[in-house]
């Protein structure tokens, strides 16, 4: 994975698009709320795309993170320091399991890679606003930091109506789709025969 050497052409090209889509400000932000969601414990990184990198690639902050905003019920209940690529990986896959069980819908979640070999930073990105906005959404108690750093998402809003309500609709006629009370094909003429003219002297 690591003796992977500099991409050249069209790879090199594509890498830096998904390069340009990282947001430095987000960055901050998310840091912020990373730290205040976690406490101190969890450290900072250094500014820019490598030290997020850094502090993320192992899973522990992410474990730490995901595991905040369950509450008492923590879905990761061993998060350990690691140096084998192996069981970092492993711990971004745990991240990314509890934060889809938690509610971030498959598109928004990256993959290992994404982060492990900082393929797209910016994916990572994604996938924590998506949580963010998810933990102000909920209200639960659970969210700490500034709630103005995440849009909330939007609700489900039911209505139940009653079987009566639901009858009494069918015979509405939506306007826009016109009427045909009153049609009748009284004094058309068979298809295909031909029209009678009639010449009055």
């Amino acid at each position: 994975m690591s003796n992977r050497g500099p991409a050249y052409g069209l790879t090199r090209e594509v890498q830096n698009k998904i390069d340009k889509k990282y947001d430095p400000e987000l960055e901050e932000r998310l840091v912020e709320w990373i730290i205040a969601q976690c406490g101190s414990g969890v450290g900072r990184p250094e500014p820019g795309k490598t030290g997020i990198q850094n502090w993320l690639k192992d899973g522990c902050v992410l474990c730490e993170l995901i595991n905040s905003l369950y509450g008492s019920k923590k879905p990761i209940k061993t998060i350990k320091h690691s140096d084998m690529a192996f069981k970092q990986m492993e711990q971004i896959s745990m991240f990314l399991k509890a934060a889809e069980n938690y509610g971030v819908i498959k598109t928004d979640i990256f993959q290992t890679v994404d982060l492990f070999e900082s393929k797209d930073l910016a994916a990572v990105q994604r996938t924590l606003m998506a949580l963010g906005s998810l933990a102000v959404t909920k209200d639960d108690g659970c969210y700490k930091g500034d709630p103005n750093w995440f849009h909330r998402k939007a609700q489900e809003n039911r209505r139940d109506f009653t079987d009566e309500q639901l009858s009494e609709g069918k015979s509405v006629i939506g306007l826009q789709m016109g009427t045909n009370r009153g049609a009748s094909q009284a004094g058309m003429t068979g298809y295909g025969q031909p029209r009678q003219i009639i010449n009055n002297p």
